[in-house]
């Protein structure tokens, strides 16, 4: 075999490593508490809104106003940690779950019907261990404990096997009637850029997935992972309609920020960087993500409040003075409902066949390669063959989201004479043409 058609070999066996990757993913044993996620890879693709670089975009004209309706000095503060006190079921932060594909669905029957996912069927996969165990829902309490009035009782869950994000508000599980409540939820593919319909809920009130902009303890504490690439959740005491990528309202307070704005730390106040302020590496890492990707305000609550997981081996002792070192007046607001610039979208860059010469009846390998990785979606590449009746191609192939090159297979047919053959490969205007002789056995 030639060097080459050992190099396409291993292309497809990249593509099958890619195509079962997720399914690697999954902790060792599940259903599980909080367990590690993705590290330093998004939940969401490279280029959702979470993970958007807000670092050059504008600041909106009413920044000062917004940050002022706020309070300038009003200080930030870390809505996460571990247990209130040794031992006890009350908790800091937002709990998040862990199951495989295996794990039993079950129905919710929602406040907000309309605006939530697969209600009254068996549609979430709820571990049993929330009903009765504490630690598995906001708040600390089991599901089973009615505590509706007093929290907003969410439980999230992430399917590793299929990558689907589940999310529930005020969560109640009915141990009389065997039947689970919650105001609303949602489903979300980790692997798509869904946006909930235009005034639809969530089980946020701004209608987003709330994991994806939680601080989590296996991203800021990691040495491992060098940047926290999304950005973060926070509330606000009021709100006013909302802006992309906000889908939702809960608030019409004159003055105060929609849902979905954007508060960017200020890479310099006064001369000086305000991440610098803290000597912790850590939070340093968290500050650097406000810089970058920013606050989205999500919900109503107290002013300037970063949400992240509950983990017990968070330290308040660190994070409480330490996020208390920055003030709303720290940030600006960038422009209300701002979307990066699209990138231009990947050309093809090659089309390879190997062997040049294949006996009628053997098989070509084939790759396809792109400028650049393909967004969202993938790129489907129309394939075709000048001879259909010696050599022939699938109608396309499509390279990946996020992948470069896709593989394929050039089928041919026994002939009596050599046969030459042009294999094109077209995608966004450009054409590119490789050729195959079939020769005789």
């Amino acid at each position: 075999m030639s060097a080459r058609a050992t190099d396409i070999l291993g292309t497809f066996a990249a593509a099958l490593f890619a195509a079962t990757a997720a399914h690697a993913q999954c902790p060792p044993q599940v259903p599980v508490q909080g367990a590690p996620l993705r590290g330093a890879a998004p939940l969401f693709p490279a280029d959702n809104w979470w993970n958007a670089d807000v670092s050059a975009a504008p600041v909106d004209p009413q920044s000062s106003a917004y940050i002022a309706f706020i309070g300038a000095n009003r200080r930030l503060h870390p809505d996460f940690g571990g247990t209130a006190a040794p031992g006890s079921t009350e908790i800091y932060g937002i709990p998040y779950a862990v199951v495989d594909g295996a794990q039993p669905k079950v129905a919710v029957t929602f406040d907000y019907a309309d605006e939530s996912d697969g209600g009254g069927v068996p549609f979430y996969p709820l571990p049993a261990q929330a009903i009765t165990q504490p630690h598995w829902v906001e708040g600390g309490a089991p599901a089973a404990v009615d505590q509706r009035s007093q929290s907003d009782r969410h439980l999230l869950v992430v399917d590793c096997t299929h990558r689907h994000l589940y999310e529930l508000y005020n969560v109640w599980y009915d141990t009389a009637l065997a039947r689970w409540y919650a105001g609303s939820g949602a489903v979300f593919d980790l692997d798509a850029n869904d946006r909930r319909p235009d005034g639809w809920t969530s089980a946020d009130a701004a209608g987003l997935a709330i994991l994806p902009g939680l601080v989590r303890y296996d991203e800021a504490w990691n040495p491992a992972v060098a940047d926290i690439g999304h950005a973060l959740r926070v509330t606000v005491r009021a709100t006013n309609g909302y802006v992309y990528p906000a889908s939702h309202r809960a608030g019409a307070t004159p003055g105060a920020l929609p849902m979905g704005a954007r508060l960017r730390l200020k890479a310099s106040v006064g001369g000086q960087d305000p991440a610098l302020r803290t000597a912790d590496p850590n939070v340093r890492k968290i500050f650097r993500a406000m810089q970058r990707h920013g606050l989205i305000v999500a919900d109503n609550g107290s002013d300037m409040y970063v949400t992240g997981t509950f983990d017990v081996r968070w330290d308040n002792d660190v994070l409480n003075p330490a996020f208390a070192l920055l003030a709303a007046g720290d940030f600006d607001v960038i422009a209300l409902g701002w979307k990066p610039p699209a990138p231009p979208p990947p050309g093809l860059a090659g089309l390879v066949l190997d062997p040049a010469r294949v006996r009628g009846g053997g098989s070509v390998f084939a790759v396809v390669t792109l400028t650049a990785p393909a967004p969202t979606g993938g790129v489907a590449v129309a394939l075709a063959s000048s001879d259909a009746a010696r050599a022939t191609v699938p109608a396309s192939v499509t390279v990946a989201a996020g992948a470069t090159s896709a593989p394929l297979l050039v089928a041919t047919r026994p002939t009596r004479r050599d046969a030459p053959v042009t294999i094109t490969a077209s995608a966004g205007g450009a054409m590119l043409s490789a050729a195959v002789t079939v020769t005789p056995r």
